[in-house]
């Protein structure tokens, strides 16, 4: 039976919408790489063919295109799409794992690219998830060499678009000071409020210089 003449609740990619990746079968997860399948065959049974071809799923994800070109009914465009989905797997696991934001010392060496060597104010906004993966590092708002805005509504977006669940901001000081203005614990104290709204958690603000750093205790 072809796949689209299966009920449509029974059809992978319907059940992999519905119910994730996780209830599918391997022939069917395969099945939705290939697309479609050959003259008289499904494309789970062709999936199928191309794993029994293999041996099995994990020879499959080191076979080359060519190897796969074997089969009747995969060619040259189902075949590199195979090769491709698999490869990507493989870089995915081989990159680092993210950098995490566990102390303020952590928050500091993260702003330190962003910030250092720069003549005017910046703040920037790390953008954390849950268990302090950094998702995004951002430059919110830049000004001039003793002052920048913070705005308030644009950070707390940035952090909600970026799919974070905690944020640290940093500023530096051109001048060299550590001492935060009035502004700064003013902005601290709102930032605190302000993510406590909408389920956030501000994990630190820090002031900035070429060679030091310190937190703002709002």
């Amino acid at each position: 039976m072809r796949v689209k003449d299966m009920p449509v609740a029974d059809q992978p990619r319907e059940r992999l919408l519905a119910s994730g990746a996780v209830a599918l079968a391997d022939r069917e997860l395969l099945a939705l790489l290939l697309g479609s399948g050959s003259r008289g065959v499904s494309a789970v049974e062709l999936a199928s063919r191309v794993i029994q071809h293999c041996g099995d799923l994990g020879e499959l994800g080191r076979a080359e295109a060519h190897r796969l070109l074997a089969v009747p009914g995969v060619g040259p465009a189902k075949a590199a799409r195979i090769s491709a989905a698999f490869h990507l797997v493989r870089r995915a696991q081989t990159q680092p794992e993210r950098v995490r934001v566990t102390s303020s010392s952590d928050l500091a060496h993260a702003v330190a690219p962003l910030l250092h060597g720069h003549a005017r104010e910046r703040l920037v906004v790390v953008v954390c998830d849950a268990g302090g993966s950094i998702l995004r590092r951002a430059v919110v708002s830049e000004g001039d060499s003793d002052h920048t805005p913070a705005p308030i509504r644009d950070i707390i977006t940035t952090v909600l678009t970026s799919g974070g669940a905690a944020f640290g901001l940093a500023h530096n000081h051109p001048s060299g000071s550590l001492d935060p203005s009035p502004s700064d614990l003013a902005v601290t104290a709102h930032l605190h409020l302000a993510a406590e709204t909408v389920g956030l958690r501000l994990l630190d603000h820090l002031v900035v210089t070429d060679t030091a750093w310190r937190r703002i205790d709002a």
